[in-house]
């Protein structure tokens, strides 16, 4: 049903989730009436015990709930209260996407055209700061814009992942960026260069998923070249857009507003890394403010 809703993504997902519970299960057909607390917290070790991270588990886990939750609707299977209460179904954010200070200085230093570097590598740093200033805009949603999408110097487009509508209003820097990467293909209806296949097809899915590689691919190089601190993806756009506005003092309700998350706990989650390094340095403000009186003390 995803596949021909043309949400290839989310069928990937539940394939791969499937494929893990015929793994864990060691057969092809699993009875909802299998299926406990004790069943899905063994399904967790062991997924855990195959090196899954823990948002890879959560995944899994809450891809699994919603199938059941579904199959409760349609009364193939009894409603279990807090069924999946011991498992974690949750997000993490253990891995830091976003760039540090030293590090976006790195990214946005202009590259000499002359310096022997692959203009493929130029052109995944020029894409990433692209990104940035559309407000940390996904890959996905910028391969997938259409010509039509702009308007005036007004990007207006929905997100793929939640289907909320955002628009960005164009700086200086995003016009000269989009003008000098925007498809030159009168007959294609995409703003940049990156599907040429219907949108809602299995073929413009795979050319997303091979111009994203590419992009991938072309970012790690980049890092090496720059010195970066932190392997470089391409969500690291969007993560580090969200932490400089957070450093900048705008509130997260604000962040997931222009972001287009489905909820301030999604933005939240974005900035758990960086709230205690926020607050130790309030704490050194506050003490470097009164530190008269408190040598004094000490003294």
């Amino acid at each position: 049903g995803l596949r021909m809703e043309g949400s290839f993504g989310t069928a990937n997902v539940y394939r791969s989730s499937m494929n893990a519970l015929m793994a864990y299960q060691g057969k092809e057909d699993l009875s909802f009436n299998e299926v406990s607390p004790e069943w899905l917290k063994g399904f967790e070790v062991y997924l855990r015990s195959r090196g899954c991270s823990w948002n890879t588990v959560s995944t899994y886990l809450r891809t699994f709930r919603a199938v059941y939750n579904r199959a409760v609707h349609l009364r193939y299977a009894k409603n279990v209260p807090y069924l999946f209460r011991s498992v974690y179904t949750g997000t993490r954010a253990d891995h830091k996407r976003a760039l540090g200070e030293e590090d976006m200085k790195k990214m946005f230093t202009v590259l000499p055209s002359d310096s022997g570097i692959p203009s493929a590598v130029i052109h995944a740093q020029e894409l990433f700061i692209l990104m940035f200033v559309l407000r940390g805009m996904p890959f996905v949603d910028l391969a997938y814009l259409r010509k039509s999408d702009l308007r005036d110097n007004v990007i207006t487009y929905r997100r793929r992942k939640t289907g909320r509508s955002l628009t960005v209003t164009l700086t200086a820097e995003a016009i000269v960026l989009i003008k000098k990467y925007m498809n030159k293909n009168p007959s294609s209806p995409y703003l940049f260069p990156f599907l040429r296949s219907h949108e809602g097809t299995r073929e413009a899915y795979r050319e997303y998923q091979l111009a994203l590689r590419n992009y991938n691919r072309q970012l790690v190089l980049l890092g090496e070249i720059l010195g970066l601190g932190e392997r470089v993806s391409s969500y690291a756009a969007r993560h580090t857009w969200a932490t400089t506005a957070y450093y900048c003092e705008i509130h997260p309700g604000v962040i997931s507003e222009a972001m287009g998350h489905s909820s301030i706990s999604v933005t939240e989650t974005y900035l758990k890394p960086f709230k205690n390094k926020k607050i130790d340095e309030a704490n050194r403000k506050v003490l470097d403010f009164v530190n008269y009186t408190i040598v004094g003390i000490i003294n």
